[in-house]
């Protein structure tokens, strides 16, 4: 697919003295799942984090294209636009879930809905079936402790899917997780994302996970070094 849902050019961020990234180019396809890989410090969460709005390139420009709609160029939008960008249009899965241990499964993924207005009974209801979806019927009203961990991840999958993400951002979603429930994991946000013809970047150190995805981008010293490997 050649149409592009992200354009980042000349991207560049430093901390100090430290240069996180360094003029890094990178397009992401629509429906495509891309892997970026790279060692502790190469700035590949810095780029995840650069791409999805959460904080601002020091120089450079990020296009988003949605499924409807007029590009936007991310970096120029006040904090209180980009916040809204990412509670409509992006979905995001960390490494921890991130998910509020006093709510239930249900209530977790129904949340993200509500807070974009909509009404309670429609958002429970479109999160219980996402979560019947990704195998965790019957565990809707589970707090998070009562779940596994792989469970817990696909509630966040869940939650990631639940406003209609035209792309899903997951920063080492299985990191924290054993092998077999890692490609459990992997198997659920790929359903969820590509497999509904949405777009999946994730960042991971993982070479298995790497290899799920349709294109793999190495990054160094916060710059691209492999921009377009075919898994």
């Amino acid at each position: 697919m050649n149409v592009s849902v992200l354009e980042a050019r000349s991207l560049s961020k430093s901390y100090g003295t430290t240069r996180a990234l360094a003029g890094v180019d990178l397009t992401i396809r629509r429906g495509e799942s891309v892997a970026i890989m790279g060692a502790s410090g190469s700035g590949k969460t810095t780029l995840l984090h650069v791409l999805a709005g959460i904080i601002r390139p020091d120089h450079g420009t990020v296009a988003f294209q949605g499924s409807t709609g007029h590009p936007v160029e991310i970096a120029a939008l006040g904090e209180s636009a980009r916040s809204r960008l990412r509670r409509e249009k992006f979905g995001f899965v960390f490494q921890q879930g991130l998910l509020i241990p006093e709510l239930t499964a249900v209530e977790n993924v129904a949340l993200a809905s509500m807070i974009n207005g909509v009404k309670r009974a429609d958002a429970t209801a479109h999160a219980s079936a996402w979560l019947a979806a990704l195998g965790l019927a019957g565990l809707e009203d589970r707090r998070i402790g009562e779940l596994s961990g792989g469970q817990a991840q696909r509630v966040a999958i869940a939650r990631a899917q639940a406003t209609g993400a035209d792309l899903v951002f997951a920063d080492e979603p299985t990191g924290a997780l054993d092998s077999h429930t890692s490609q459990d994991v992997m198997n659920a946000l790929l359903w969820s994302t590509t497999g509904q013809g949405r777009t999946l970047l994730v960042v991971t150190h993982d070479p298995e996970v790497a290899a799920r995805c349709s294109r793999i981008v190495a990054v160094r010293d916060g710059q691209i070094v492999s921009p377009a490997v075919s898994a």
